[in-house]
């Protein structure tokens, strides 16, 4: 059970949501979990050529650079 606390403006309207730091990183967590599973799906199904894992990670690399 996800404990929240609501923020409230003048009016009574919830504008925002405190969750522990524990939920939030857990959110996050599962939300780039997800981004990669939709990413890893998305290459399955690209037509190209494979190629030798160190080139790839090698182009990863220069790519954050």
């Amino acid at each position: 059970m996800i404990q929240e606390s609501y923020i409230t403006d003048k009016n009574g309207h919830k504008i925002a949501v405190q969750i522990p730091i524990k939920t939030f990183k857990k959110l996050i967590s599962d939300s780039e979990e997800l981004e990669d599973i939709k990413e890893y799906r998305k290459a399955k199904t690209h037509k190209g050529d494979a190629i030798p894992f160190e080139q790839a990670f090698k182009e990863i690399e220069d790519s954050i650079k």
